[in-house]
């Protein structure tokens, strides 16, 4: 049985992160901006316990100077715009 959030609509899975993002800032799934940028798109983060990438962008080139948060996350760009990324884990050089 899944969990069914607000918007009656079931928290987006967390899977492996498998997509290097460039975000401006990286926050608990728990805080209110994240909870904020999720209410826009519609998703329910309540009970996921993660790091969320706030405006994301994909990095498609090796040594891409990203001057912000580096993180490897589940961003599908179709679905959220950029907007937000879930499951962030800091790419240390």
């Amino acid at each position: 049985m899944s969990k069914i959030g607000l918007w009656g609509t079931p928290p987006p899975p967390v899977t492996p992160p498998t997509s290097p993002q460039c975000c401006a800032s990286t926050v608990p799934s728990s805080s209110t901006a994240a909870s904020a940028v999720a209410a826009l798109l519609g998703l329910d983060l309540s009970g996921l316990d993660v790091l969320v990438g706030l405006s994301c962008s994909p990095i498609t080139v090796i040594g891409n100077n990203c001057g912000s948060t580096t993180v490897t996350c589940d961003a599908p760009d179709a679905e959220w715009g950029g907007l937000i990324a879930i499951n962030c884990i800091p790419i240390t050089a």
